[in-house]
């Protein structure tokens, strides 16, 4: 169980220092992505096990490969 949790933590920690290299708010980063504020928060600190499909949004919302956010 604890692997589980530590690739939700470490993806969410991704998100938030690519999200900030970026200079973008968690509302701007959502907008983007077509996502809410609160589900990029829930993301970030490892709330949620995010899908495929809503990885590639935020992926493509900050400008990168989906590769890079793992």
């Amino acid at each position: 169980m604890n692997s589980k949790k530590e690739i939700l933590i470490n993806f969410g920690l991704k998100v938030r220092e690519i999200r900030k290299e970026k200079g973008l708010s968690q509302e701007e980063l959502a907008h983007k992505a077509d996502l809410h504020r609160t589900y990029i928060g829930m993301i970030e600190r490892a709330e949620k096990n995010v899908t495929l499909l809503n990885i590639e949004k935020i992926a493509n919302a900050l400008e990168v490969g989906i590769k890079e956010l793992f």
